[in-house]
């Protein structure tokens, strides 16, 4: 597991003028607009209950924030992109897909992008591998932590790696095998945990099992994936309430889509139930360009808002955040998704 990195949470930004196809020139708020923060800052964790104290934020946006994408990035702002998330005190951040490029064109550029980034201390970057080759290309590459994925839906696992959800498996019980032997520690994600494209709805006891399995082969944490944002909380209740029987809850994260705009309160669900990992994209971003219709992530921005609002540390510096969700959103001349920054644009 990663360490904790040391981070102090600054204040909200600003932006004189201009439009998000702009850099914006970033201020601080003058600190009498953030009386509203402030406030929500002061409530303690004694107030909230069976909350967690610290949530761990796993970044996903330079790898599923961005490889929806037409246009494809230059790889020197990806590299930046990773190292200003690095500087926010993030503790993961995922950096890059080694998918092969005929599938998603956006990661071609993998290998370059991992070995450009700055390592920080005390943050892990994990990349997602397909199957035992993607393994071996990663580990060559010098990844020092991989995540592999399953669905909790048939027709989605065909349409996503083509292959049958026992195919899919078998790759992954091939890639924990080989990090196994190299010391590499595996992430898993399961998709479509609360509905999908192709099948719709998704029973809380198919996904308990393939988080079971998944789990069992050996990963040491399974991120729970709305993968197009159809939850709700009563839903994600439903569907956590089965894992837990199955996977200790503290080998649990929760993968938010915000397509109806269910994203932070199906996030705040789970962590009710014990949750105490998130995954999140900066500035909203991601897609999967498997799932027609699947929005954006859960905003990073929003999350750590509303964690600093609750009492409960991330060790996230928000203003740094802030910047890093500016300079991408600048780079693919689009707004912003979060809406802690179109605020915070305003004051």
């Amino acid at each position: 597991m990663p360490s904790w990195r040391r981070g102090t949470r600054g204040p909200l930004l600003g932006s004189r003028g201009g439009s998000w196809g702009k850099m914006a020139t970033v201020r601080k708020v003058p600190l009498r607009r953030l009386v509203g923060l402030a406030s929500l800052r002061a409530v303690s964790t004694s107030s909230v209950g069976t909350f967690p104290k610290r949530v761990k934020i796993v970044e996903v946006g330079p790898r599923d924030g961005l490889q929806n994408e037409k246009n494809i990035i230059p790889t020197p702002t990806k590299i930046k992109l990773v190292d200003m998330l690095s500087e926010t005190g993030l503790p993961v951040i995922e950096v890059t897909s080694f998918v092969s490029p005929i599938w998603v064109p956006q990661m071609a550029d993998h290998t370059e992008v991992l070995k450009g980034i700055q390592k920080f201390p005390g943050v892990n970057y994990p990349v997602l591998t397909p199957n035992l080759r993607a393994f071996q290309t990663a580990v060559a590459a010098g990844a020092k932590e991989v995540a592999v994925f399953v669905a909790a839906s048939e027709l989605f696992t065909k349409k996503n790696v083509n292959c049958s959800t026992d195919e899919s498996f078998q790759r992954c019980d091939e890639i924990l095998k080989a990090a196994r032997v190299a010391g590499i520690p595996v992430r898993g994600y399961v998709s479509c945990v609360l509905g999908c494209p192709y099948e719709g709805k998704i029973s809380p006891a198919k996904v308990a099992k393939v988080t079971k399995k998944i789990y069992s082969m050996g990963c040491y944490e399974i991120s729970l994936g709305d993968t197009i944002g159809v939850g709700t909380p009563g839903l994600m209740k439903a569907m956590l309430s089965a894992v837990m029987q199955e996977v200790p809850v503290s080998a649990l994260a929760v993968h938010c889509h915000d397509t109806y705009g269910q994203a932070l309160a199906n996030t705040l669900m789970a962590l009710q139930m014990g949750v105490s990992v998130v995954d999140s994209s900066v500035a909203g971003l991601g897609g999967c360009p498997f799932a027609q219709g699947a929005s954006g992530n859960l905003a990073t921005e929003d999350l750590v808002y509303m964690l600093a609002g609750m009492g409960i540390d991330t060790g996230v510096n928000l203003q740094k955040l802030l910047e890093a969700g500016a300079f991408i959103c600048q780079a693919l001349n689009k707004k912003t998704s979060s809406r802690v920054a179109q605020a915070s644009c305003k004051l």
